[in-house]
């Protein structure tokens, strides 16, 4: 058992879900397209400093920095994980309540499990093959609305989560690369085109605090989140570090209840 890979899946799955109820908390005041972009842009402006401040926070030099191969497969993580899955999120929390959305996230895993088998080949036994119809039972109990129909914030948190999956696998091929610099880059370019994009259709910024609440959550849940999930990567693969990763649901729903009293 790899429990270096393990450690780091959970801290990974742990900063990831506490974002999803804080996200939330911030959506009454905050456009969602604004706010995928300011959480984005929040995790590589931070990583930003960390990567220009390693020699003075004692941290070592950046370990293998991603060459021009890398390039082809660093746009689509960041057209599929940094743009399509927090613009599907944020539009999906905005018609859920925090601890249902926090739980369907749980479809991130099974897609990210769903990709590395059928698509890159990857090992998949048994017991994880029960455990992902199992998130998958859940999840559409979940979305039950009393008859065969799926609410819209569900289908776009689903949405999101696909993109996800799809990132998760496609960040396997960058995973020798120094996570710091692939996190930085993903939030950087994934948070100003959301950015953009968001006050072209009319959204306005909001003001400093919220601005700076909502960059402060992208660079844990998202920039910290990202940089220790590549490291998993390295230790477990895809499929087994999206399984660890499965943790991160329920944090969220756990810490929706306690923050904003939900059912």
């Amino acid at each position: 058992m790899n429990r270096t890979g393990i450690l780091l899946a959970l801290a990974s799955a742990v900063l990831f879900g506490a974002s999803t109820p804080f996200a939330k908390l911030l959506l009454g005041s905050v456009d969602p397209w604004m706010m995928a972009g300011l959480l984005y842009l929040g995790a590589g402006g931070g990583l930003a400093v960390v990567h220009l401040s390693r020699a003075a926070l004692q941290m070592p030099a950046a370990e293998a920095p991603l060459q021009r191969a890398d390039l082809p497969w660093l746009g689509l993580v960041i057209l599929a994980g940094g743009v399509g899955g927090p613009l599907l999120l944020m539009f999906g929390l905005a018609r859920t309540d925090a601890a249902t959305a926090s739980l369907l996230l749980n479809l991130e895993g099974l897609a990210t499990l769903a990709i590395a088998w059928l698509a890159f080949r990857e090992n998949v036994d048994r017991r994880l093959l029960i455990g992902a119809f199992a998130i998958l039972a859940g999840a559409a109990l979940l979305s039950w609305q009393g008859s065969a129909h799926l609410e819209w914030g569900a289908l776009l948190i689903a949405g999101a989560c696909l993109c996800w999956g799809l990132d998760n696998n496609l960040t396997r091929k960058l995973s020798s690369a120094d996570p710091v610099q692939i996190a930085m880059l993903k939030g950087l370019v994934a948070g100003t085109v959301n950015l953009g994009l968001a006050l072209a259709s009319g959204a306005h910024l909001p003001g400093l605090g919220l601005v700076l609440a909502a960059a402060l959550v992208g660079f844990f849940g998202y920039g910290v989140s990202l940089a220790l999930f590549v490291l998993g990567l390295r230790h477990l693969g895809a499929a087994r570090t999206g399984a660890y990763f499965s943790l991160a649901p329920f944090v969220g729903a756990v810490l929706a209840v306690a923050l904003l009293g939900e059912p």
